[in-house]
This record gives C-alpha cells, structure tokens and sequence, in this order.
C-alpha cells in the first residue's frame, strides 16, 4: 500500500510538471521559431535558457524532468539511479511490466525483455539501445510504425514506457492516450527546430533523422556522426525535451 501511495504522488507530480510545460510552450497554430520552445531544465541548470549544453552525462543525473537549478526531479530517482517504473502494481499495468529477478547485461536479453512487454500491447520491438544507465527500446505497430519507446532496467530486467515523451506527450500509448493528435510541425521541421535549439546550447552536436510516434519526433543527438544520446520534439507544438535519464551511448541494433 505505501508503494502504491508513492506511485500515485509521483504520477500526480509528472502531470502538474508535463501541464506547466506544455502551458510555458504554447499550443498556437503553425510551426514555432526556436525563441519560443522550451525544454525541461537540467540538474544544473536549464537547457532551453542557456544552460548547460547536452554533450554528455554529468555525475549525479537522475531520470527525470528536471524543474530547477539544483537537480530535484519530478519523476523519481536518486542521484542517478534507475527509478522503479510509475505505473507498477495496483496502477496502470499496461505500462509496467516487474523483472523476472535477473540482471540485463546484452542487447539480446533487452530485446527479449521488451518483446515480453510488447506481447501485451500487440506491438513488436524495434530498435533497440544499451546506455549506462538503462536499455532503450523502440516498440511498433505490425504496419511498422513507431508506437511508444520503453525502458528496462539493468538490475532484475523490469520494462516500463520511457519518462517524458512517451508518457507525457504520446496520444495513443501515453497518458493522454487517446486525445486527438495535432500535427503542425513536420519531420523535416522537427530536425531544423532540435538543430537550431541544439546550436543554441553552443554545442558541436547534430541531429539525426527524426522518428515519428503519435504525438512528437525522437532524434538521436550526433557527435561527428556517432550517436550521444537523443532528443524529442512535440509534433504539435515544437517544444524540446533532451532525453537527460540515459547516461553514455554504449551500443545498438536494429529489427531482429
């Protein structure tokens, strides 16, 4: 019952955080300049006003939407740790599945973790990334089209729906599943908008090819062509959000 209570506070702080975002960004028509899309804020500062840059991990990142300059999250975590899934037993199970008990250590026992929780949503998993903090994994529909993106977790191989976009922003598998999709910025506008926002922080990172899912675009963040981490951009308002939860890019693959 305690587990369930702190599930549900977390759950109620994510959605005040996602509203106060969303509301600073806006939702007027047409595609927003640079000047007025906003970011999360970052453990030492914030990004989106001239922060410190995204060119890789800092010691003491925790997974989470970060809303001030001394690092307290809005979505659990401490200090860098793997925060247990939000919607864990007693809540939303569709975005939850418990670990079997045993560590993940490759890319092949990820892929086999997410598809146990693809199997759920009738979806199959796509790509798949290894980070130091976590395992990433793309899920899509059996047209081939990008559904939602998962986390599992290193320790004992538990798999929840990925922090930030994917739950704040995804209108078929995300909190506010269901609601009408606006599309106003499009893919090729989605990578001018995180470039420009990523030259803003002064870093030398590129981005790379937008992925759509419902609701907003994730792109990898490059560095002389090799990926560093990622970003995502809201389709309908063209708001950043730095993927902050990762650590360092270790490895990746494809479809299976």
């Amino acid at each position: 019952m305690k587990r369930r209570r702190r599930h549900a506070a977390l759950l109620a702080s994510l959605a005040v955080a996602g509203a106060v975002g969303l509301g600073a960004c806006g939702a007027s028509g047409g595609t927003p300049s640079v000047p007025t899309v906003t970011a999360p804020g970052h453990p030492s500062g914030d990004l989106a006003s001239g922060g410190p840059t995204p060119a890789g991990p800092t010691s003491g990142w925790g997974p989470g939407m970060w809303d001030d300059d001394t690092g307290s999250g809005m979505m659990g975590g401490d200090g860098g740790s793997w925060a247990p899934g939000m919607m864990g037993s007693g809540m939303t199970g569709n975005w939850w599945l418990p670990g079997d008990g045993r560590p993940v250590r490759t890319l092949d026992r990820a892929r086999d973790r997410a598809t146990a929780f693809a199997d759920r949503l009738d979806l199959r998993v796509g790509e798949v990334m290894q980070f130091t903090r976590n395992f990433y994994a793309q899920l899509e529909t059996g047209a081939g089209r990008q559904a939602t993106e998962v986390l599992i977790d290193p320790a004992d191989g538990a798999v929840q729906i990925e922090y930030g976009p994917a739950m704040m922003w995804n209108t078929d598998y995300g909190m506010h599943g269901g609601s009408r999709s606006r599309t106003s910025v499009s893919a090729s506008q989605a990578r001018d908008i995180a470039q420009r926002w990523l030259r803003a922080r002064g870093t030398t990172l590129t981005a790379g090819d937008p992925e759509a899912f419902p609701g907003y675009y994730t792109l990898h963040t490059l560095q002389s062509g090799k990926i560093t981490g990622m970003l995502s951009v809201n389709a309908a308002t063209g708001q950043i959000w730095y993927h902050s939860w990762h650590g360092e890019f270790v490895g990746m693959n494809g479809h299976a």
